[in-house]
């Protein structure tokens, strides 16, 4: 087992998530842009493990080009759903409705 067989995956998140945040920056909140974040990210991720495939093969834990595409599509999803914790434990829940009305808990 080499030690760069755990690196891969954090090091495409990392990247991928830089690169969308300032994707997001740069367009000012694009909707059209917002919406298509998932699939930037895996397609940045796969080119991210196919770059790392060949250029340095220690770093991507495969034999092939095929997983190396998954763990890198994996991977940039994951740096979308990083970004959604990230979100969520950055907003606090309203006990309220959006519109600001009660509930309905009595409370």
């Amino acid at each position: 087992m080499n030690t760069f067989d755990f690196v891969v995956v954090p090091v495409i998140v990392t990247v991928v998530y830089t690169l969308i945040s300032l994707l997001k920056r740069e367009t000012k909140g694009n909707e059209k842009v917002l919406t298509r974040l998932p699939l930037i990210a895996a397609i940045l991720g796969a080119i991210l493990a196919v770059i790392g495939f060949y250029a340095v093969p220690d770093i991507v834990p495969t034999e092939n080009l095929f997983t190396a595409l998954l763990i890198g599509t994996g991977s940039g999803l994951a740096a979308t759903g990083t970004h959604q914790v990230f979100k969520q434990m950055g907003s606090p829940k309203d006990p309220r409705g959006k519109d600001g009305s009660d509930d309905g808990s009595g409370q």
